[in-house]
């Protein structure tokens, strides 16, 4: 929702009429991504649960996009990939470093 957010204050001047239609490709593959990689067995994991999640969410996403009429321009993708990295590998990776430390 972040990400959906801050994309759509910076290219329409009103953020929450769209949110949801520009968030649901997402959030629906999200969920695909958490059932495929049965993330509830390791949520912390940043390799196995997060690469997983962040795949399967970029493609999904981007496919149901397409699927729907929205815009899947290359400057998209390549966004839309990078943030939703850092937020689905990246915090993943930040827990499991802390982690390690503490042991």
């Amino acid at each position: 929702m972040v990400f959906a957010a801050t994309g759509r204050a910076s290219h329409d001047s009103d953020v929450w009429a769209g949110l949801f239609t520009t968030a649901w490709p997402f959030l629906a593959a999200l969920v695909v991504g958490w059932l495929v990689t049965l993330a509830w067995r390791s949520p912390f994991a940043p390799l196995r649960t997060g690469l997983g999640i962040w795949a399967v969410t970029v493609v999904g996403g981007m496919l149901l996009r397409a699927a729907s009429g929205q815009g899947t321009a290359l400057p998209f993708i390549v966004v839309a990939t990078l943030v939703l990295g850092a937020l689905l590998v990246g915090w993943r990776a930040i827990a499991a470093l802390a982690a390690r430390r503490r042991r």
